[in-house]
């Protein structure tokens, strides 16, 4: 018996490979699958099936296209309804996976059809549980996040996760290992553990939908108390999950192009075109295109690009460092962002050699932000309000990054000094705020995370 959790940072996500006496499968996989099809050659198998716990929101599953290239079918548990040909599978119904089995279990809450499989060895003993987005590591998945379910509220979802989790997950051998969708950092859970793995045992002590903490009532109000709403990209992504989306190997022949600066100049005196700039923050600050907006690869990435642009239909042009525009296209289209038109040849240098101008924006060290803010100064902080707990700086006024561009309570015309944790959301915010006529900029190096050590 083979496991293996593949763990992409930059998405908080987990999918997995399973592989026993030449048949193996694949749980919730990235869109781009080869790292999948290698592993399964590499082992001298045949992937068999490919597992869906539920219709993905935050980013677009591989599993159309793996099941095109290896015809494994696509599992998914009740109540999907998917547009393409699959197995909608009972509960408790039994794959067979080498000398493994592998057990649909229906634990709706977070999706109507969000299902967990439970995994038994060649003895047949409970091996682990890979549960989706149904329970998290010390945490569980928010309901409905990105599907509104005619009828059901927010409010009946939470009491099904509760059953699910209670009566379907919590019964289960303790010394089994406890396999989640998501880590610390996913906007489809509220307080994640940072480790990715853990027993269930240790989840019955420390996870609140487990340990008894709260009734039922409790549970609901806890969980459904200032649930967010969705990025605007979530329910585009559940839609190219649920009927179907282009191939990666597609995505990128038609995206990945180099761009004159004569094209790109042409193209973004049209609002439908949003440049978006990968490189380091600090280069960004330095100097960029106008109008540009800044979400480095150094960073959660293809999420901030939901967060940011909305609409997956977003046209877009990049601005890259020179090896890293296929990694560029590649996250992109992880959370749907298939319409790119490519990347500036050369970069900002061949930008500048065209004639072109560039902007730039103040970036100061904490000490001298100390030095130059006073109480009368406009201080921005783009952290989220949970960040909070760890400390603020007086006067700041607190504008979580995916608020900035409708806040309408910051003046345009006072210089605004603006901080983060560490200095990369900061740059975000300043680039959308810059974009918006904001007169003067001012970012924060290394974020709150620099300034408390002064203060």
């Amino acid at each position: 018996m083979f496991v293996e959790q593949i763990y992409t940072g930059c998405l908080s996500q987990a999918s997995y490979f399973i592989e026993s006496n030449g048949e193996a499968a694949v749980i919730d996989p990235l869109r781009e699958v080869d790292i999948y099809l290698k592993k399964a050659e590499n082992r001298n198998s045949k992937i068999k099936y490919v597992f869906q716990t539920h219709f993905h929101a935050d980013f677009v599953s591989g599993h159309l296209s793996i099941s095109e290239k290896t015809n494994a079918p696509i599992v998914y548990g009740p109540n999907a309804d998917p547009k393409y040909d699959c197995i909608i599978s009972a509960d408790n119904e039994i794959f067979v996976l080498g000398d493994l089995k592998i057990k649909l279990i229906h634990t709706p809450g977070h999706t109507l059809e969000s299902s967990s499989y439970l995994l038994f060895d060649s003895d047949n003993n409970q091996h682990a549980i890979f549960t989706g987005d149904t329970l998290f590591l010390g945490d569980v998945g928010i309901p409905d996040v990105a599907q509104r379910y005619q009828g059901i509220s927010k409010e009946k979802l939470a009491e099904m996760l509760f059953e699910s989790i209670n009566n379907k997950i919590k019964p289960l051998n303790d010394n089994i290992t406890v396999y989640p969708g998501h880590g610390a950092g996913s906007a489809c859970g509220k307080n994640m553990m940072r480790v990715t793995v853990d027993t269930l045992a240790n989840q019955k002590k420390v996870n609140y939908s487990l340990n008894g903490k709260f009734s039922k009532i409790d549970f609901v109000k806890e969980l459904v108390k200032d649930l967010p709403e969705p990025p605007a990209y979530f329910p585009q992504n559940v839609k190219l999950n649920r009927d179907g989306y282009v191939g990666i190997d597609k995505i990128l022949k038609n995206n990945l192009k180099n761009l004159t600066a004569d094209y790109v100049f042409d193209r973004i005196k049209s609002d439908d075109v949003i440049v978006v700039d990968t490189r380091n923050p600090l280069d960004y600050c330095h100097e960029h295109i106008p109008g540009s907006i800044f979400i480095g690869l150094n960073g959660r990435f293809a999420p901030w690009v939901g967060e940011i642009l909305k609409d997956i239909n977003q046209e877009i042009i990049l601005i890259v460092e020179e090896g890293k525009e296929e990694e560029a296209i590649t996250r992109l289209s992880r959370v749907g962002f298939d319409n790119c038109h490519g990347y500036l040849d050369s970069g900002i240098e061949s930008w500048k050699t065209a004639g072109y101008p560039t902007e730039n924006i103040k970036s100061i060290d904490p000490e001298q932000f100390i030095n130059e803010s006073s109480q009368n100064s406009q201080i921005i902080d783009v952290r989220e309000k949970s960040e909070l707990i760890n400390g603020k700086f007086k006067s700041s006024k607190n504008i979580p990054l995916s608020k900035i561009d409708s806040n309408k309570k910051i003046d345009k015309n006072s210089t605004s000094y603006v901080y983060c944790a560490g200095g990369y959301r900061s740059v975000i915010a300043c680039s959308i705020l810059k974009r918006d006529k904001f007169k003067e900029l001012v970012n924060v190096e290394s974020g709150f995370s620099g300034i408390s050590k002064l203060i």
